[in-house]
């Protein structure tokens, strides 16, 4: 299968490039999608975020490196990327719970984490509704946030955005703006390519933009809309996982070079009835 080929040449890469500064934009490219969309299928099929698998990968061969007593620990660090002793130690630390030092010590402990190998199993026990959609370009307005791109910190800031949106008021004047196609509130993760990105909080809307809010224009594209049902954000958390992992590989298509989309329609968000879509972009491979 050439999409699991691709994620397996991504390990060979890191693997050879594990001493070096690790380029975000160079494993995507194998991968044949964005960094952004490459990061977060990686998190959702390793179950680990990039950042942490690459830390681990290091600290287990620094681990190794460092059962060699001619070899000092400063020297260890600099090899993969640590210009700060303090900086290596603690990161040394958060993987085997010990200091760099003791791990020389007859009887240490050590935890090794070994390469990756994907190999998916595709199980399909439930159901997932679907539709693939052209669209044309349309244009969004709302408020906007930047962030540099790390998964890891982006599902945490993110949710905090829409909370601080919610509470200002801000949400609400959005609202007024849906006058188009989705009627809807929608979540949009722009400028894909780079390694930081825009996220709107936004209306379908040919309205005026607000004083303090932003417009985007959607690019047009090829979209796999997935129906979500069930409270959030578990429902959709799981949803975009079981996307990647069960429908993706086996569809056909890959990810285009366009925006993320989450579409929230009106109700009750805890109810175990809620209605949401993810919108995917794709090309045919």
């Amino acid at each position: 299968m050439e999409w699991l080929n691709r994620l397996n040449a991504v390990i060979a890469y890191l693997e050879d490039h594990i001493e070096d500064e690790i380029d975000l934009t160079r494993m995507a490219q194998i991968a044949c999608c964005s960094p952004f969309h490459f990061q977060r299928m990686f998190s959702y099929l390793a179950e680990v975020p990039l950042g942490e698998y690459i830390r681990r990968r290091k600290m287990t061969r620094a681990a190794a490196d460092l059962q060699d007593d001619s070899v000092r620990i400063i020297d260890v660090a600099l090899k993969y990327g640590y210009e700060s002793p303090t900086a290596f130690n603690r990161a040394f630390k958060s993987i085997h719970g010990i200091a760099p030092s003791k791990a020389r010590k007859s009887g240490a402990v050590l935890k090794a984490y070994l390469p990756i190998s994907f190999k998916i199993t595709i199980k399909g026990e439930v159901e997932m509704d679907y539709r693939i959609e052209k669209k044309d370009e349309f244009r969004i307005v709302g408020a906007k946030e930047h962030y540099v791109l790390n998964v890891e910190e982006n599902f945490t800031q993110i949710p905090v955005f829409w909370q601080k949106t919610v509470q200002s008021g801000i949400f609400s004047q959005i609202l007024e703006l849906v006058n188009q196609e989705p009627k809807g509130i929608m979540g949009v993760t722009s400028s894909m390519k780079g390694k930081d990105f825009d996220y709107y909080i936004a209306a379908p809307s040919d309205m005026a933009v607000p004083e303090g809010l932003y417009e985007y224009n959607v690019p047009a594209c090829t979209w796999a809309i997935f129906t979500c049902i069930g409270p959030m954000p578990t429902a959709i958390q799981a949803l975009q996982k079981r996307i990647v992992r069960e429908w993706l590989p086996t569809s056909g298509y890959e990810y285009a070079d366009a925006p993320d989309i989450e579409v929230y329609f009106e109700g009750n968000q805890q109810a175990e009835d809620y209605r949401c879509e993810v919108w995917l972009p794709v090309e045919k491979k």
